[in-house]
């Protein structure tokens, strides 16, 4: 039916990982990965990253990571099995391979015994080696969840600074400074007009490890924009950074059909 949430990452072997949902049902959807040895010239044959699970799983792009020991790891909500009905309160786990993606093993589902709505986690690595879970949900800020091992199993939920709709964030490191770099829809739904909307686009820095936010900025702020989706990627040798995102707007109805590329100097985005 679709392919879907596609991304690119760069191995530390040197290898180029593919990543995209494969959608046959609305009750099969599932990650997939291929490897080029050859700068994207050629690809393997794909993977099924979930092979323990049937169902309707859902991994964003730009999600997968590689820790510094090697180990990948990408953060799925799943949302139907099969038989079953689509339910937005999707269970969360995370998938990891310790062989470059050769094969997969999942987590412990993440503990949620709140009627949150939980969907689109994302990782990031913290610099005392564990994994931060942060995650799309209701309620008016973004969730997070930590390791309790490996990325075996998880901490329940529980609320973050982060204000934000219903809608995905993407919080990645500077490869300068160790920051992190945070890219969302700042909206707490105090402003009627905006409530549950995606937007503003805003980006903000963190040198405290997510205590506080500072430098925060809006990309994009049109009332009737709809930006989310994020990918991020540092220019290697610059002290640039590329956002990629869906920027359509509601009342024509192009929420995700429409794509910005924005191009941010980190210099601008430190700026107090």
């Amino acid at each position: 039916m679709n392919v879907m949430s596609v991304s690119l990452l760069r191995l530390q072997n040197g290898n180029i990982a593919l990543f995209y949902l494969l959608k046959n049902s609305t009750e099969d959807c599932v990650p997939i990965m291929r490897i080029s040895k050859d700068e994207a010239k050629t690809w393997s044959n794909p993977v099924k990253c979930i092979q323990d699970k049937q169902g309707y799983f859902v991994l964003n792009n730009d999600r997968v990571i590689q820790l510094k020991d090697g180990r990948l790891m990408m953060a799925v909500a799943l949302h139907r099995i099969p038989g079953g009905e689509f339910v937005n309160k999707s269970d969360l786990y995370a998938y990891y391979s310790d062989d470059n993606g050769v094969t997969w093993t999942s987590s412990m589902k993440v503990p949620n015994a709140t009627d949150i709505v939980t969907q689109e986690p994302g990782l990031l690595e913290m610099e005392d080696g564990r994994v931060m879970m942060y995650i799309r949900t209701s309620g008016g800020v973004q969730q997070l969840s930590f390791p309790l091992d490996r990325g075996e199993s998880w901490s329940p939920i529980e609320a973050s600074n982060i204000p934000s709709p219903l809608s995905p964030a993407t919080i990645e490191k500077l490869p300068s400074t160790g920051d992190w770099l945070i890219v969302w829809n700042n909206n707490d739904g105090r402003d009627i007009k905006l409530e549950g909307k995606r937007t503003p686009l805003t980006v903000a820095i963190s040198n405290d490890k997510g205590i506080s936010w500072k430098y925060v900025k809006n990309i994009e702020d049109d009332p009737d924009g709809w930006y989310c989706y994020i990918a991020v990627h540092f220019i290697e040798g610059s002290e640039n950074v590329l956002l990629g995102y869906c920027a359509g707007d509601r009342p024509s109805g192009t929420g995700l059909s429409v794509t910005d590329i924005t191009k941010l100097n980190t210099d601008w985005i430190n700026e107090k």
